[in-house]
């Protein structure tokens, strides 16, 4: 064959972008759409209705002067109007920059001031965030409001505008242009727990390559007889892939807004018919509380997938009582979120429930298609999949290569490392043993922190725990337990430490057992160690 031949193009050459995926929703599943509550009234959006107003949010950004490559901010909860953003403006060739509002008032305004926002559009609820910011805020020439400004307000010295007036003066008459598919759809910020936020940037190539990988099977199991709820904010790594896959497979989508405790949570689920949802574990513990506290059943959720933090094995199992099926994945945001799932290989699909939740669902999972994962030692040399303990690094085509206005690559020998120390048995399952970062080492020994908590998450009347390493005369480090108690409980240190017996080597238990009113959450959601180190780090140290 001739190299002349070799240069045929033998399939159709179309560019994988985001605007075909809502556009193909709303062509051919007429009857699915977006549930969407908003301040307690529920919305109702077929795909159409959402393509429709996506095309008028990309006419009003054209109408105030944004271009292709600009940065449009979003400081917005899950419902319509932010799933519209999503797709107006990456669809208009504009760059859709989810802003976390739960970060630290100095690490929004580097992000807004890093990423040079042109637009930021904003809920109500984000009105005095945005006005103690907006005169830093020197690049943003226009601050639009989901909702009706009162008359006379100015934010920065600009009168903001009305989301839905704005959308009202146009048509929707505007042709999706086709883009190049490696060109940036979304800017998404890390959590920022060691320093400044990093921006990692989504190409509409990569986002919608994840959307098919978080749909198969052995991943989400997305369908279009499937009614899916991402309780992970929609700021938070694009809601984890959630509502990019519900799209393209034409599944329903339920978008709960900004009220997301376990009543709430639990009448939306029913009476919305979810079958499917995904949060972090912090979220599902206040459902799981409601559901105990009054005796109440699930007529139609039947999976819960969780991230973020490690899923302890008391709550699988109480959600499996109710007939839910919890599992875990993996991913960060460099990595659009899901990477690794807990989906059981042929020859686990015939374990018996609790055994298969056991050697299954624990685990972070194994890697999804189209992404690869290997464990290193610290001269960066491939471990073995046998249990031993390495860094965690993954590749995949939606894993950042390089951070926004960095100039140097983030890989490493073609790997992104992750910060994250893991184990991989033989057939592929994962298995987080700690952050690098968050790891014990005392008196030449790693000592787990995951490992502890999970312990601590199952003693009866726990209601969260934290491991860190604090300071040792000795040992250099040991782990200190670190207990937020359930209304009334009444337990002691003796009696957490006692349920540690036979359940962990006796060096690696925790030194002491510290009771507080609550452990602080991170923007994400995760335990916030870096701050209980700076309180506790000392804490062993005064007590000897």
């Amino acid at each position: 064959m001739s190299a002349e031949s070799l240069q045929l193009q033998y399939s159709m050459d179309i560019p994988l972008l985001l605007s075909n995926l809502l556009h193909g929703a709303a062509r051919h599943h007429h009857e699915s759409g977006i549930v969407s509550v908003i301040d307690g009234i529920t919305h109702r959006h077929s795909y159409a209705d959402c393509e429709l107003r996506a095309r008028k949010v990309a006419q009003v950004l054209g109408e105030l002067g944004v271009q292709v490559g600009d940065r449009v901010g979003t400081l917005a909860w899950n419902d319509h109007r932010h799933y519209e953003l999503y797709f107006g403006v990456s669809g208009m060739g504009a760059i859709c920059h989810t802003i976390n509002p739960r970060l630290f008032l100095e690490q929004i305004l580097h992000i807004i001031n890093d990423a040079q926002d042109r637009i930021v559009v904003f809920s109500p609820d984000f009105l005095p965030l945005v006005t103690q910011i907006a005169d830093q805020c020197p690049s943003v020439m226009q601050w639009i409001m989901l909702g009706e400004p009162a008359a006379g307000m100015h934010i920065g010295g600009k009168q903001p505008l009305n989301y839905e007036a704005l959308l009202a003066r146009h048509d929707g008459r505007y042709a999706w242009p086709v883009l190049d598919e490696r060109s940036a759809a979304f800017l998404c910020y890390t959590s920022g727990t060691t320093g400044n936020p990093k921006g990692v940037v989504y190409s509409h190539r990569a986002t919608v390559l994840h959307a098919y990988a978080c749909a198969l099977p052995d991943s989400h199991n997305v369908s279009a007889c499937e009614v899916v709820m991402p309780v992970v904010p929609m700021f938070h790594a694009n809601a984890w892939e959630a509502p990019f896959s519900v799209t393209l497979t034409g599944a329903r989508l339920v978008l709960p807004g900004a009220r997301l405790d376990g009543e709430s949570l639990y009448r939306l689920i029913e009476a919305e018919g979810v079958t499917f949802a995904i949060g972090v574990p912090t979220v599902w513990f206040s459902l799981l509380r409601h559901m105990q506290d009054r005796g109440l059943r699930f007529s139609t959720l039947r999976r819960l997938l969780l991230g973020g933090a490690a899923t302890p094995p008391a709550m699988i199992e109480a959600y499996a009582e109710l007939g839910v099926e919890l599992y875990q994945g993996w991913g960060m945001t460099e990595t659009a979120a899901l990477t690794t799932c807990a989906q059981p290989l042929q020859s686990q699909a015939a374990l018996p429930p609790t055994e298969r939740r056991k050697a299954i669902f624990a685990t972070a999972g194994r890697i999804v298609a189209g992404a690869d994962m290997r464990i290193v030692d610290d001269n960066g040399q491939p471990l073995p999949w046998d249990g031993s303990a390495g860094h965690l690094q993954v590749r995949a085509p939606w894993a950042t290569a390089r951070y926004f206005k960095a100039t140097e690559s983030a890989l490493q020998d073609g790997w992104l490392p992750t910060g994250d120390l893991a184990q991989i048995s033989s057939d592929g399952f994962m298995r987080l043993t700690d952050r690098s970062k968050d790891v014990i080492k005392s008196g030449g020994e790693w000592i787990s922190s995951v490992e502890i908590e999970n312990i601590a998450a199952g003693v009866p009347g726990v209601q969260a725990a934290a491991c860190i390493a604090a300071s040792h005369p000795k040992w250099g480090e040991r782990p200190l337990l670190i207990v937020e108690l359930k209304q009334g409980s009444e337990l002691t240190e003796q009696e957490v430490l006692q349920h540690f017996e036979g359940r962990i080597a006796k060096w690696s238990r925790p030194d002491a057992v510290l009771f507080v009113d609550s452990i602080p959450l991170t923007a994400t959601g995760k335990l916030f160690k870096l701050k209980l180190r700076e309180r506790y780090g000392n804490y062993l140290m005064n007590r000897l």
